[in-house]
């Protein structure tokens, strides 16, 4: 099970993400977005999850923002990459190495091939993020993926399938994809930037009951 938790902005919903079985957590720091977080305050929870949780893997989710400003916030905030979801280019993804993966936003599969070849695909996972097209949002639009796309996607390189999931259809959207990763943010939120206890917990049992089926039905 691989489950990556988005828009963290207390340390509250983080510790009960990693609780309940998250293994990344993702920090926003586009200042557009309802879930932004300062770099200072995202230090500050940090510290006490590295001395609680020191295997959890810690995400900056960035939009458009200079490669040197996007090392130095990683370096900073103790975090282990960067989720670069912005226009940023194939040499800019290239120039922050293994530390950053892209996010893309497919409209068809021929679009999705292109990216995969033109764009540095980090050689340990994920590869890369898939989400929902729509046209001037940066994620966290609540809108479905096409899982088709991603589907295809998913049997070539090990990728994070974000976009519009929930509870109620992540254990769908596993099942007909099977991504390495499933990414949530609205999907189980109370209000934007403060998550639903309830919500976020039965979003991860069915991420971990699901991928407990697959690997059964792999093995028969």
């Amino acid at each position: 099970m691989v489950a990556k938790i988005c828009g963290i902005t207390t340390l509250e919903d983080a510790l009960i993400a990693l609780a309940a079985g998250a293994a990344l957590l993702g920090f926003n720091f586009y200042p557009r977005s309802p879930r932004y977080l300062l770099p200072e305050k995202c230090r500050s929870i940090v510290e006490v999850i590295r001395s609680l949780y020191p295997e959890a893997t810690l995400v900056g989710v960035f939009v458009n923002t200079p490669a040197d400003e996007v090392l130095r916030i990683l370096d900073e905030c103790q975090l282990d990459l960067a989720q670069l979801s912005g226009d940023e280019s194939p040499a800019e993804v290239k120039r922050m190495g293994y530390r950053a993966f892209k996010a893309f936003r497919p409209h068809s599969q021929d679009e999705m091939e292109a990216l995969l070849n033109a764009y540095p695909l980090r050689p340990d996972p994920p590869a890369c993020l898939v989400d929902a097209a729509r046209p001037g949002v940066y994620g966290g639009s609540g809108q479905v993926a096409n899982w088709q796309i991603a589907a295809w996607a998913a049997h070539r390189i090990p990728l994070l399938l974000a976009g519009g999931l929930t509870p109620e259809n992540v254990a769908t959207a596993i099942t007909q994809v099977q991504p390495w990763g499933v990414d949530v943010a609205s999907g189980v939120e109370a209000t934007p930037g403060h998550k639903d206890k309830v919500r976020l917990e039965e979003f991860l049992r069915q991420v971990r009951d699901t991928y407990t089926m697959l690997s059964l039905s792999h093995k028969r």
